[in-house]
């Protein structure tokens, strides 16, 4: 069974950090484009970040850049996405996710070329 499973989200002040972990059982992450999605109440769904399996090349969206490190753990099939200097406009859940294709090359995530999903960890940054 494919499957991707999310944990490290929680309560946080701002400035605060996290790290969010995503296990992946059934595929190898490896062979996949991974991003980080989330979505805030009464908002779409907004891609955060992605790696490319092909030359470990990333994307930040700008309202993230310099503050989130999206990483793979090849030996532990985990992706994580480091979350510092946390803002209160981060709060969301927040999800991963791998691409439909093996190697597919991916630059800001789209949600349509994503097919398999963890179930969402909520981040809150509130003081």
């Amino acid at each position: 069974q494919v499957q991707l499973v999310e944990s490290g989200g929680g309560l946080v002040q701002p400035g605060g950090s996290l790290r969010l972990s995503c296990i992946a059982s059934g595929l190898s992450l490896e062979y996949y484009g991974l991003g980080w999605f989330r979505q805030a109440p009464g908002k779409e769904r907004e891609g955060v970040s992605s790696l490319n399996s092909n030359d470990g090349s990333t994307f930040y969206a700008d309202s993230v850049k310099g503050r989130f490190t999206i990483s793979r753990d090849g030996a532990k099939n985990t992706m994580y996405l480091q979350m510092n200097n946390l803002k209160p406009e981060d709060t969301a859940v927040y999800y991963c996710a791998t691409t439909k294709n093996r190697r597919a090359k991916i630059g800001a995530p789209r949600a349509e070329d994503f097919g398999v999903w963890g179930q969402g960890t909520q981040v809150t940054v509130s003081s």
